[in-house]
This record gives C-alpha cells, sequence and structure tokens, in this order.
C-alpha cells in the first residue's frame, strides 16, 4: 500500500487532484471540447499481428479504478489539473521504477482555453518536487513530439534539460512517432 495516495498538490493558481467519479461530467465535456486540439498529441493503440484490434479504451470508472490502483502501488500518478473550479487539464508520472533506476516519466495535456497561461508548467514543476521529494525519484523524464513547440517551452521553463533523440518511440496519433527526451535530475540522491 502506497502511503502517498491520495495526494493533492497545490500553487497559487492550480491544484492537482485524483479524477474522482463525481468529476465524470467536468471531465468528458474539457474531453469533448479539446477532441480536435489533443488527437494529434494522443498516444494511440498500434495493431498487433496476431492479437485482437478491437481494444477498447477503459470506461471513466474503470479509467478511476485503473489510475487508484496504479497509484496505491507506486507506479502512476495520474492527477488532474484544475484551476479555480475549472478542470483544465491532466498530468501523469507513470513508468515510476524504483532499485537502482529511481525514474519515471510525465505526460500531460492542457485545455486549450488555458493553454499558455502557465498553468502545465506549474503542474509539471508541482509533480516533479512530488517525485524528486517525496519519491525520492533520481531522474524524471518528459518525452514530446519534436514538432510541439509549447511542449517543449514547458519542459525547459520547468527546468529539463534536452538530452536527445528517441526514434519512434511512442505510437501517436496512429503512428510510431520520433520524440524528443527532456531530464530533470534529482541531485540530493547520490
Amino acid at each position: 500500500m502506497n502511503s502517498h495516495w491520495p495526494v493533492i498538490l497545490r500553487s497559487d493558481e492550480i491544484r492537482l487532484q485524483p479524477l474522482r467519479f463525481r468529476d465524470r461530467r467536468k471531465w468528458s465535456h474539457v474531453r469533448a471540447e479539446n477532441r480536435e486540439w489533443l488527437t494529434e498529441w494522443e498516444a494511440t493503440l498500434p495493431r498487433v499481428p496476431g492479437m485482437e484490434n478491437d481494444q477498447q479504451l477503459p470506461s471513466f470508472f474503470e479509467m478511476i479504478r485503473s489510475i487508484n490502483y496504479e497509484a496505491r502501488n507506486g507506479r502512476s500518478y495520474s492527477l488532474m489539473i484544475w484551476h479555480e473550479n475549472n478542470l483544465i487539464g491532466q498530468i501523469t508520472m507513470g513508468g515510476v521504477i524504483y532499485g537502482a533506476m529511481r525514474g519515471a516519466h510525465i505526460g500531460y495535456w492542457i485545455d486549450r482555453n488555458y493553454a499558455n497561461r502557465g498553468f502545465t508548467t506549474q503542474a509539471v514543476t508541482l509533480l516533479t518536487q512530488f517525485g524528486f521529494s517525496e519519491l525520492k525519484l533520481h531522474r524524471i523524464e518528459i518525452n514530446l513530439r519534436p514538432e510541439n513547440a509549447a511542449s517543449k517551452r514547458v519542459a525547459e521553463k520547468a527546468g529539463y534539460v534536452f538530452e536527445g533523440l528517441r526514434p519512434r518511440y511512442l505510437h501517436i496519433d496512429g503512428a510510431w512517432r520520433d520524440h524528443h527526451c527532456y531530464v530533470k535530475e534529482n541531485h540530493l540522491i547520490i
């Protein structure tokens, strides 16, 4: 059992907290309103020869159960980004690995109506601090598509440093896409 869940992280302008069953209407609305805006950056499921191609996304309730299960087991922390009473995005620190690596990766999306206002950078900063101070991670990555200038600015403003290119790294918008890897290290972990 993970003593870090549920977690709520705050800055002066935003709050990060787990998705709740009662957030369904707000979550569904913001996702529907931003479908076109997010499509080119969203992960997709590749076709795997010999496997059924009818994989479906989980229901809202299954998604919440999965988020909570993964967080309680210390593998992934998915939080909604709130500005006042508005759900404006989501940020996840996933792939959490302990032992000799002590690392993770962060991914995020933001409602287009709240983009370019510093909220995503604040969310990345809060979650990075949580990863370093509470989970005692050594290294956190943000992998982003080279053409995603806004996400690049977020990573750089949050103190992440470009490490290199990862060819065909993730299946995004229907194809294997190259990604730039940005990294931040916790220099307190020796």
